[in-house]
């Protein structure tokens, strides 16, 4: 009984702790009580910021996920927005289905190779335009507000994190000058090296400083003696040390023999990149010195100060170096651009080249405006592009060469061909104005490689000048009766066609085109939109970061679409080519990708006039 009572008071007891029954309850029920079965809100109250977003999407939100080359992914969502009756979803149709139910020659989900018949469908399916949208994504207002803005062209706009005057990147090429008699001018000038965007450096693995191109070594000392620091350290842990990251520059470290060298970028570009800029600065080494005699400097002396060796370089290696600084689309693709003219007229060159050769010819080349115009050249043997940007880099870059006027004699090296050995090159520059009379030495602002025609003779023999003297004689006489040197004059006078020249009414400002097969890459001309230094530097620079990414180790997409505010901008891949374009910002991706395919079919159509095909003329070896 007592058992019972107790049970029955802890009921009692909790049942207390409870709290009172509601009185309205029966208001629940009645859907007239609160209109739309709303609770009352005062209206001075407001709905709490939530701080976190929700992990699952209820309503008609599209979900997005973007993956970098990292392997990591990202996913988005986009406003909710329904699709209008009669417009096209944003689901991808089906590839033969070219045309929306509106009438328009296609939609946003197209792909590329809706528009692509001449792809094999093996071969390329992968390269399905997706919609890949870069950090700067752009919103619907966003894009309202930019296609009734009023501004400026974006690209003559470069983010610099620094506010000294020397940010302009139009001073990018300015030398900082030299240390005074009393050297309080020291800060000054160490201020101004850091503000440049791009260094390169060379050293010994001694650590003695060779080359770099800002500043005198004395100046910079400490800060190579910092680099070497870093890299013995690593090395003495048995670890070569490649890049690594410090103050918003990237530093890359290439091992080249007996030398370091070193890029420190603030450009943007991808380690693979800079290597290959410093690869072909240390062939500017070896073209100069050779691979053996390099070597044999360092096994002797490891301590060897090689700046009196390589004394009278610098420009060389500076031309080179700032070639990279501007943006280079022949280093970046790894190939040529070739002089657009007819094929017929490309035949009569290359026969009468041939006809005019003498017996101790090794290679013969035809430039004009810094573009291949054609070549002759052994039958097991061909020139390496790195071997012929070196060579381009000496005459129409560096300077160096035109100096000494009409003719030259040059002793070089071709690491691409033989490391070991020196070729002998004779340069002869004519006028594109007179072709018939030979280059007369001008102020580099006076003329530049645009408007320059040279005969480029190169023999293993170095008694051989005279032999190819007479032969360019006979060459350029012959070129001029049979009307090839006016064609060729013509061709460079001109200049490479604008992109509307090309495609008519197209939304794309520029474009770069490589034919893997051909090691050969065409482009139109950087006007009327990429006319200042900064502009191209810019547009180089967007070509860098597609580039990157399509060749990633870890990507696995062959066509790489960005939206940004600036611009919309185009990378794709096969294994037949490889295309780069940009556009506006307002651009469409069916208009983007529409235009691709013209330029695809614009190549396809003048391929024997733009690229060299089927490599060179072949002849014997002597």
């Amino acid at each position: 009984m007592s058992s019972e009572h107790q049970s029955t008071r802890s009921v009692e007891n909790e049942q207390s702790l409870l709290p009172p029954k509601p009185s309205n309850l029966n208001l629940l029920g009645d859907s007239n009580a609160f209109p739309g079965g709303s609770l009352p809100r005062s209206k001075s109250l407001k709905r709490p910021q939530l701080q976190a977003k929700a992990t699952t999407a209820v309503s008609r939100a599209d979900i997005n996920t973007q993956s970098y080359t990292d392997g990591s992914r990202e996913t988005y969502v986009n406003s909710t927005k329904s699709t209008p009756e009669g417009k096209s979803s944003r689901f991808p149709s089906p590839p033969g289905h070219l045309r929306s139910r509106d009438g328009s020659e296609g939609d946003d989900t197209a792909s590329t190779r809706s528009y692509a018949p001449t792809l094999e469908a093996s071969g390329d399916v992968e390269s399905l335009l997706g919609e890949i949208l870069g950090a700067g994504q752009q919103s619907p207002a966003w894009k309202l507000i930019s296609s009734h803005a009023e501004h400026g062209d974006p690209f003559d706009d470069f983010p610099h994190d620094d506010d000294e005057p020397t940010a302009d990147f139009n001073r990018e090429f300015d030398e900082l000058g030299e240390l005074n008699a009393e050297e309080d001018n020291e800060e000054e000038l160490l201020q101004l090296w850091r503000s440049k965007r791009k260094h390169f450096l060379i050293l010994s693995a001694a650590g003695k400083p060779i080359y770099n191109r800002h500043g005198d070594d004395n100046l910079i000392s400490g800060y190579i003696g910092v680099i070497q620091t870093i890299i013995s350290f690593y090395e003495s842990a048995k670890d070569n040390l490649k890049g690594f990251t410090a103050g918003g520059s990237r530093f890359v470290i290439m091992s080249g023999g007996p030398l370091y060298l070193v890029a420190i970028s603030k450009l943007g570009e991808s380690d693979a990149q800079l290597r290959v800029q410093l690869d072909a600065l240390y062939m500017q080494i070896l073209s100069t010195l050779t691979f053996p005699n390099l070597s044999q400097l360092f096994s002797n002396r490891p301590s060897t100060d090689l700046r009196r060796p390589l004394q009278g370089t610098e420009p060389l290696l500076s031309g080179l170096a700032d070639t990279f600084t501007r943006g280079s689309p022949p280093t970046l693709l790894s190939a040529l651009e070739c002089l657009q003219i007819r094929k017929s007229t490309r035949q009569v060159i290359n026969i009468t080249m041939l006809k005019a050769k003498c017996d101790s010819l090794l290679y013969g080349l035809v430039v004009a405006g810094g573009r291949l115009v054609s070549v002759v050249r052994p039958r097991t043997h061909s020139l390496h592009p790195s071997d012929l940007q070196l060579i381009f880099n000496m005459l129409f870059e560096a300077g160096s060469v035109k100096a000494g006027g009409g003719e030259n004699w040059i002793p070089m090296c071709l690491p691409g061909f033989n490391k070991n050995g020196y070729l002998y090159m004779y340069v002869s520059f004519l006028d594109a104005n007179n072709p018939v009379t030979q280059y007369v030495a001008r102020g580099r602002d006076e003329t530049g490689k645009e408007d320059q025609i040279a005969i480029i003779l190169i023999s293993a023999n170095k008694e051989s000048f005279y032999d190819l003297r007479k032969m360019r004689d006979a060459l350029v006489d012959e070129l001029e009766k049979n009307g090839a040197m006016a064609a060729i004059k013509s061709s460079v006078l001109h200049g490479r066609p604008t992109v509307t020249d090309i495609i008519p009414g197209t939304v794309l400002r520029h474009f770069i085109y490589k034919s893997r097969g051909n090691l050969q890459y065409v482009m139109p001309s950087y006007e009327p939109h990429f006319t200042t230094l900064l502009a191209r530097r810019r547009l180089l620079s967007l070509y860098h970061t597609l580039h990157a990414s399509v060749h990633a180790k870890m990507a696995h997409l062959k066509v790489q679409h960005c939206a940004g505010r600036e611009s919309t901008s185009l990378g794709w891949m096969t294994p037949v080519f490889e295309l780069y374009c940009v556009a506006g910002p307002n651009a469409s991706r069916n208009a983007l990708s529409q235009s691709a395919n013209k330029v695809i079919q614009w190549i396809r159509k003048e391929e024997e006039r733009v690229f060299i095909i089927g490599g060179a003329v072949r002849i014997t070896v002597f």
